[in-house]
């Protein structure tokens, strides 16, 4: 392809640059009200001030993550804030999507910032004198763009970018690129953000690390004391809390269902999936197109089924191909993020344990899309409760795993009746966890606190209404915990 003119490069640059207040403003006001913000964006927020106020040297911030999850709103209330709190001017912001400049110009990353700096600001990125801001969407259908962050970091001190996209991202990181990057990736919403961003209402301040201190270090007293105030500040919603979790659960993970009816959110993230396999499984690894068709099987597969162990050979039979392609589908669909996996937990260091991995999707809202597509939508079953249950705990100590590095390791008990999760810090104390819906036998539970050698075993469930320790037993409303 013809490499754009530096005509045809300006003339894009200049309408992004006129159309980013209007874009901003469609992006987060609804009926004429400001959006609510998530924790991510504080996060980016006090990152702008620190290289605003010259005490950080982190101004090339990635933002991976799977479609749907809010990336570019952040962007654009990022956009908001330096424009109208911070008084930076138009001029200095550049917002634009990489999917649309390829589409329509063939242009690069590398190419707009020089011609930014170059035309608009008349100088050189090693010669800026005031600060410039770079808001880039979409990144990784430029497949140079870590390349170019590097470049123009080590152009200049005085340009801070930002560069989102899928998980793929993370497959074109430049080795030098690497070192320069701070990663942020984005995840569906927790129980906390969707209150935010539906009612309005916060949690308590600490709520989630004295969940965390209950949890991994048995501190039960501060947790209570949390849960109590938390307590006090879900009586403002005026619906029970009860009816606003599970309406979570199956609906709230995506920041695109805060306002819609749930048949909308259903079909909206039933879409999104589309486009996941459509684009991102096909940037990641390039499958033929009578491919596709097994993946959305597998999709389905995982869906309908409990949370188990997963028979690669057996489900490569049912689908009539071989087990190599399910597990490098299996693998795929993990990069994009939709799915993720447990693996059996082992005594032994570096032993394996010859049982198959559990799979769990990023949101309970996903698999709940999937099963409303099919008809076997059911919230007021217990036993349906309980899956998602199970699925939303799982997503919880997968997320605090990537962001915290807590817990450290993250597994299931493979003997017969084993419990649901066993969490391992890392000098290889175990904490076991069992989830319900519903009054939870201690017999699971015990016998693994006794297999593990452990102090103390966390229940999950809605059987208690506070939390509860009895002897080496920690009780956990499952609603509580949706605030970790």
């Amino acid at each position: 392809m013809v490499s754009p003119s530096n005509e045809d490069l300006l003339d894009y640059i200049q309408m992004r640059i006129e159309e980013g207040p209007l874009f901003a403003h469609n992006y987060i006001y609804k009926n004429g009200e400001k959006l609510q913000c998530r924790n991510a964006f504080f996060k980016l927020k006090n990152q702008v001030d620190n290289f605003l106020d010259g005490t950080s040297e982190e101004r090339f911030i990635t933002l991976p993550g799977l479609r749907g999850v809010g990336k570019t709103t952040l962007l654009f209330q990022l956009y908001d804030y330096l424009i109208n709190e911070k008084g930076i001017k138009k001029d200095n912001v550049l917002y634009f999507t990489t999917d649309n400049l390829k589409d329509y110009l063939g242009g690069r990353i590398s190419e707009i910032i020089n011609t930014f700096t170059s035309e608009i600001h008349d100088k050189t990125p090693v010669n800026l004198d005031e600060n410039l801001f770079i808001l880039i969407d979409e990144a990784q259908y430029d497949k140079d763009w870590s390349l170019a962050g590097k470049i123009f970091y080590d152009q200049s001190k005085k340009i801070f970018m930002i560069f989102t996209g899928s998980s793929a991202l993370n497959f074109e990181l430049n080795a030098d690129a690497a070192r320069r990057i701070k990663k942020e990736p984005i995840f569906p919403l927790d129980f906390s953000e969707y209150l935010i961003l539906k009612h309005g209402i916060s949690p308590p301040e600490g709520i989630s690390t004295s969940i965390k201190n209950l949890i991994f270090n048995g501190e039960v007293n501060e947790a209570y004391k949390k849960e109590i105030d938390l307590t006090k500040d879900l009586l403002k919603i005026g619906r029970p809390i009860e009816k606003e979790w599970k309406d979570y659960i199956c609906c709230g993970g995506f920041p695109y269902g805060i306002n819609l009816e749930h048949n909308e959110i259903h079909e909206k993230t039933f879409s999104m999936l589309d486009r996941v396999i459509e684009m991102d499984v096909q940037y990641i690894k390039s499958f033929r197109t009578d491919t596709r068709s097994f993946i959305h099987r597998i999709l389905v597969f995982l869906a309908l089924q409990k949370p188990g162990e997963l028979s690669e050979g057996k489900l490569a039979n049912n689908l009539g191909i071989s087990s190599a392609l399910v597990k490098s589908i299996l693998y795929v669909l993990e990069k994009t993020h939709l799915i993720f996996h447990v693996e059996p937990y082992s005594k032994s260091a570096g032993k394996q344990v010859r049982k198959a991995w559990k799979y769990y999707f990023l949101s309970p809202s996903i698999k709940v899309s999937i099963l409303h597509q099919l008809g076997k939508y059911n919230p007021k079953s217990r036993e349906y409760l309980g899956v998602l249950a199970e699925n939303m705990v799982a997503s919880y100590f997968f997320t605090s795993q990537k962001t915290t590095h807590i817990p450290y390791g993250i597994f299931y008990s493979p003997e017969s009746e084993g419990v649901d999760f066993l969490l391992s810090d890392i000098e290889g104390e175990v904490i076991p966890v069992e989830v319900g819906v519903g009054k939870k036998n201690k017999r699971q539970i015990k016998k693994s606190i006794k297999n593990y050698n452990s102090k103390y075993g966390i229940v999950i469930s809605d059987a208690r209404t506070r939390i509860t320790r009895e002897d080496d037993l920690i009780y956990i409303p499952i609603i509580t915990f949706s605030f970790l």
